[in-house]
């Protein structure tokens, strides 16, 4: 057998979900299904962790709603991370085809990841996921909770979160566009995400009629976008994962069905980024801002 190449790529090959914590599950759960206009794809009970969660898939991510459940040391965390910070995203993970392979790349480039034991769940129907994860030393990731995921059933084979009844895919959400990262020091997290972690630096531009410096990493189809403020009086004490964006083939009748189904939604308007709508979802989002956007083929076509 070769030896493993430890200062070789990470070989990072997709952002694999976003994990949201939530004090009120079957709430959060309904709130995505109807922003999403699909049901969940599966859904699972860790008794012995101490934590209850939904997935659903899209076309280039998951998002996992978790939720404290009984006494267990995950469920412990995750209640302690509500507590102190309230509902939002607790963790990004990002998707390895090799996780120790992987975890050796991150360690020589100063990033300790702790890999945990293969692990099992079933889903509702008996059938079972199996995965890994290696957890990213958060002091080395500027506090951000990030997790090197490793699904051995293929990402290609998970079941796309189903179009619920009457909705068309027009008016459907199938896909990321962003995830938005908050940091104090945009130079760290160029280090961070694209030195250490090895993800594509699409942009790096200041925009002082905005007040912020932004830079867009590109993985597998989706955006990390990290966001420092140029008013240092505003920046904070920690890093953290903030909001999201999600794709539309349809911005207004995506909105048109949210507002029939009762969501609350902002008016169409230009992004800020040249041939882009958007819209603001407000809460319940499971405390994360959202938005919904919109591209040009043009634009599409270019990113």
């Amino acid at each position: 057998m070769p030896e493993k190449n430890i200062v070789a790529d990470p070989a990072l090959v997709a952002v694999d979900r976003i994990v949201v914590a939530v004090n009120d599950l079957a709430g959060a759960e309904a709130a995505y299904t109807r922003m999403f206009g699909r049901a969940a794809s599966w859904r699972r009970t860790d008794r012995s962790g101490g934590t209850s969660h939904v997935y659903f898939y899209l076309d280039n991510i998951g998002l996992e709603l978790a939720a404290p459940l009984g006494s267990g040391i995950w469920g412990q965390r995750l209640r302690s991370f509500l507590e102190e910070k309230g509902e939002g995203i607790r963790a990004l993970c990002l998707a390895s085809n090799d996780m120790l392979a992987t975890a050796d790349v991150l360690l020589a480039r100063g990033l300790p990841v702790v890999v945990m034991p293969e692990n099992e769940g079933f889903d509702e129907s008996g059938r079972s996921h199996h995965w890994r994860h290696g957890l990213v030393g958060t002091r080395a990731a500027r506090d951000l909770s990030l997790v090197v995921a490793q699904t051995y059933n293929g990402r290609g084979e998970r079941d796309l979160a189903p179009l619920r009844d009457g909705v068309s895919e027009e008016a459907a959400i199938s896909a990321l566009d962003h995830v938005v990262v908050m940091t104090s020091d945009a130079e760290a997290c160029k280090k961070l995400f694209g030195d250490q972690l090895g993800i594509r630096l699409a942009l790096d531009h200041t925009k002082p009629e905005w007040g912020v410096r932004q830079l867009f990493f590109r993985l597998g189809g989706v955006t990390i976008e990290v966001v420092q403020s140029l008013d240092a009086t505003k920046a904070p004490k920690r890093d953290f994962l903030w909001g999201t964006a999600w794709k539309t083939k349809d911005i207004d009748a995506v909105r048109a069905r949210l507002i029939a189904e009762g969501a609350e939604v902002s008016e169409v308007r230009k992004g800020r980024a040249k041939g882009t709508h958007v819209a603001t979802i407000r809460p319940p989002t499971g405390g994360i801002p959202t938005l919904l956007i919109s591209k040009t083929d043009v634009v599409q076509a270019a990113d």
